[in-house]
């Protein structure tokens, strides 16, 4: 990543939201400083809605067998 920095592009996705950050790394000052270089110059699109890969894993209505 810091070779990269301000030379080339880089995609980052997460799930995860940038306030529980600090959970994931178990230390606040630890989850802000990474952050701050994540987001230095960068372009954050949120996407919300349901989860195109979920849409495999939605249980479908079994068929009834007509008789």
């Amino acid at each position: 990543m810091d070779k990269r920095y301000e030379q080339k592009s880089t995609i980052l996705t997460t799930n995860i939201g940038f306030g529980e950050w600090d959970e994931i790394f178990q230390d606040p000052v630890m989850a802000n400083a990474i952050l701050d270089r994540i987001l230095h110059h960068a372009h954050v699109v949120s996407i919300t809605g349901k989860s195109y890969r979920m849409k495999d894993h939605i249980k479908k209505k079994p068929h009834t067998k007509q008789e």
